[in-house]
């Protein structure tokens, strides 16, 4: 018998449906109709993080929502699914977020030997998220197994673009991470960090681009891919760049996804510019991710050195930007979370507001690295990551937050944010 399901309302938000409390496996989950996605199970940690808060109204106000009856939100973006615990961009790792309540699940779109899209956070990450150097494919990669020797760290590339999609699909995901003082291969595959798991990644089953459109049409939730920049000599056996970005839209297309359940990404300005001009239908959602604090000069507190500056982003049609965390927030002299510069200018301009990446910078009480760099100094324990996500949906006012463990971001949603 099948598990009672939640049901996707398309004219709204959010997903209502049904109270159960059987949890499905991976193959009823295949056997479930199409619009459907799992009742919603958060785990502990998102109380864990409520725990740690030092006492406040926001803390009570999230505690007293802690027998509510979750539903999925698209404020919860799966970042790569659930990667905090399972390999990124995998089946289970899709599945696991869509149960912890995620609304939306992100493919990152690259593509293999024969120009088929798959999803890869990077073209050539495969030595650090798959098993591809213990497999006879190894000798396809771009760059073979070194071990560590003579001061030099082990070393490996292996690319999408080296293999075909059939030996893709033959590869098994795991957690990313490398050991770069390995001696053997063995060694080399071990680099999990210590604050994420090796229990859930014994057999990661990785998909192609349109096998997650087929898997998330499944799980009813929405669907962000972000076409990745290439990292061989375009055009590659005679698709360009805008050939790429066409054939990540013609996915959908040929699924028969309308274009309001897609939010197309990409950090290339051109891909965007591209979409809105050739794909006006997915031109609403087209999502500038920004990473321009790449480029050197870039202050997102001095907008003088913003190129595009906010209002030619509109003006050029954007409508909405995804920044990191960090340059959405700032400290006041009460050292309080506050919006930063950045963020106050992109609303003035009307710009509707994504962020990368929650839970992705792993304990933080040493000031949470690089997500957390413009206000470190508030940054003492994981408590912190609630206020966080606070300031962002009420004062910044995001639209989503992308999450490597969206049950918190779930959380938050049905507690704090309007369901209509």
């Amino acid at each position: 018998m099948r598990y009672l399901l939640l049901t996707l309302v398309l004219s709204t938000v959010v997903l209502e449906g049904c109270t159960v409390q059987q949890v499905p496996t991976i193959t009823q989950i295949d056997d479930t109709p199409a619009g459907s996605q799992p009742n919603v199970h958060l785990g502990p940690r998102p109380f864990m993080l409520i725990e740690a808060m030092p006492q406040s109204e926001l803390k009570d106000k999230l505690m007293s929502c802690a027998n509510a009856d979750f539903k999925p939100h698209v404020f919860s973006i799966g970042h790569r699914g659930a990667p905090m615990q399972f390999p990124e961009h995998t089946k289970e790792s899709y599945i696991a977020a869509a149960r912890m309540g995620a609304g939306v699940l992100e493919c990152d779109v690259t593509f293999t030997a024969d120009n088929e899209l798959v999803c890869r956070h990077s073209q050539c990450d495969l030595h650090t998220t798959t098993n591809i150097l213990a497999t006879d494919l190894a000798a396809k990669c771009s760059e073979p197994f070194s071990p560590a020797a003579n001061g030099e760290p082990a070393r490996a590339r292996c690319c999408t673009s080296d293999i075909t999609v059939e030996e893709f699909k033959s590869l098994k995901g795991k957690m990313d991470g490398a050991n770069p003082q390995a001696t053997t291969v063995a060694q080399y595959l071990e680099g999990t960090p210590n604050w994420r798991t090796n229990l859930y990644s014994t057999h990661g089953t990785l998909m192609t681009h349109a096998q997650s459109i087929a898997l998330f049409t499944q799980l009813g939730v929405r669907m962000t891919p972000e076409l990745k920049e290439p990292e061989v000599a375009m055009p590659h056996k005679g698709m360009n760049q805008q050939d790429y970005a066409a054939k990540m839209l013609d996915e959908y297309k040929q699924a028969g996804v309308t274009s309001t359940r897609v939010w197309p990404q990409s950090f290339n300005y051109h891909d965007i510019m591209y979409w809105i001009e050739h794909h006006p239908e997915f031109a609403a959602r087209s999502v500038y991710l920004d990473g321009r604090d790449q480029i050197a000069g870039f202050d997102p507190t001095n907008a003088s050195t913003w190129s595009p500056s906010m209002d030619e982003l509109v003006a050029d049609g954007v409508q909405i930007i995804a920044p990191p965390i960090w340059m959405l927030l700032s400290l006041d002299d009460n050292g309080e979370i506050i919006p930063s510069a950045y963020a106050v200018a992109a609303k003035h301009a009307g710009l509707k507001i994504i962020t990368w990446s929650l839970e992705r910078s792993g304990p933080l009480h040493s000031g949470g690295g690089w997500y957390y760099k413009s206000i470190s100094d508030a940054v003492v324990n994981d408590g912190v990551m609630m206020r966080v996500l606070d300031v962002l949906a009420q004062d910044v006012g995001v639209i989503a937050v992308f999450s490597d463990w969206p049950a918190t971001t779930t959380y938050y949603a049905n507690c704090m944010l309007s369901t209509d």
